[in-house]
């Protein structure tokens, strides 16, 4: 019986077209050890006829859909965008395909994934969520970032109290003596809560004097901006250090202070949260405690994945780090001493 003309090519066509037993090619395309000349020929002969793959009929066939559900509140904060890139490119490195699931902080929107998940429609969910009655049942696959919700699920985590210490100490040795802490955050048990108290603990053990001012989701921004003016007194800024708990809240403030006369960071130094960079692989916005996203996005990965691990852990914390983006001192000295060599004796 002749192939039709405009049939698409079948796995026993690329078997014939290599010269192979239709196992061999099956191999190849499951991605399973063969001989390598084995695979030379298959592959070479897929390009040649284009056969596609039916990822369809394999998930069928191995009950699995190889589709993970990334939740995210948003793509527009560069550092939620940044988390589903590399959350995406490690799943692709897998052959696992990222189904994006943007809730908008929507938390009937973040229980409906949920909910598609358990309905078996992907293999399993990471998210970044906010419904503090969210319904998870027992079995179904999913890693949290930043919230531990129950030790039935893993949560992977920067190390948020040590960023929160990290950015103290620095503005000390920066020769800070009177600093702020200024947070808008929600009420849930977060680990981002953790930067709070990291930050008091530094202060406390380099002397500093602090004062917090806290918003909750939703509260206007107007009150931070009040909150700046009135520590304006005659004609100085009282605050020499500001520690921002995340690099959008130090962008605005930044923006803030600049339109009181206050200048960042002759007047005042500020530090962010989150390494976020222009254009994403451009220079910080800030100077700024960097949080290590592809880390993150490859830990979220290895625990939903990997079924050989037995048991997985409730918590991983990973490092974090100082990065120095201009609203810091230490660029002004770097500066000046760059100049101060390039002089002509």
């Amino acid at each position: 019986m002749m192939k039709k003309e405009n049939q698409a090519p079948t796995m026993k066509d690329v078997a014939r077209e290599a010269g192979v037993a239709l196992g061999t090619v099956s191999k190849v395309v499951n991605d399973l050890p063969v001989g390598e000349s084995y695979r030379i020929r298959v592959e070479e002969a897929i390009r040649k006829l284009n056969y596609q793959v039916n990822t369809y009929a394999q998930s069928l066939k191995a009950d699995k859909t190889y589709t993970v559900a990334l939740l995210l509140p948003n793509t527009q904060n560069p550092y939620f965008a940044s988390l589903a890139h590399h959350i995406n490119m490690t799943l692709s490195r897998q052959k696992y395909r990222m189904l994006l699931c943007c809730t908008d902080f929507d938390p009937a929107s973040e229980q409906e994934y949920i909910n598609m998940a358990q309905r078996g429609k992907v293999d399993g969910i990471i998210g970044l969520t906010y419904n503090p009655n969210l319904v998870i049942e027992e079995g179904t696959p999913f890693v949290a970032i930043d919230r531990s919700m129950s030790p039935r699920f893993p949560c992977v985590a920067s190390d948020n109290f040590a960023g929160g210490q990290l950015a103290a100490e620095k503005l000390a040795d920066l020769g800070c003596k009177n600093v702020a802490f200024l947070r808008i955050g929600s009420s849930l048990n977060s680990e981002t809560n953790k930067r709070r108290s990291g930050f008091e603990n530094g202060c406390l053990s380099r002397g500093l004097s602090c004062e917090m001012k806290i918003l909750n989701d939703g509260e206007p921004f107007s009150l931070f901006k009040e909150f700046l003016r009135e520590h304006i007194r005659g004609g100085k800024f009282t605050f020499d250090g500001i520690f921002c708990v995340t690099d959008r809240l130090a962008w605005l403030i930044i923006k803030a202070l600049g339109k009181l006369g206050i200048h960042v960071p002759e007047d005042v130094q500020v530090i962010g949260f989150d390494g976020i960079r222009y254009f994403g692989d451009e220079d910080y916005i800030c100077s700024t405690i960097v949080q290590p996203v592809q880390e993150i996005a490859e830990m979220c990965v290895e625990l939903l994945t990997r079924e050989s691990l037995s048991t997985k852990p409730p918590l991983v914390c990973l490092p974090v780090t100082y990065a120095c983006g201009g609203t810091t001192r230490e660029h002004t000295a770097s500066l000046k001493e760059d100049a101060e060599t390039m002089e002509i004796p």
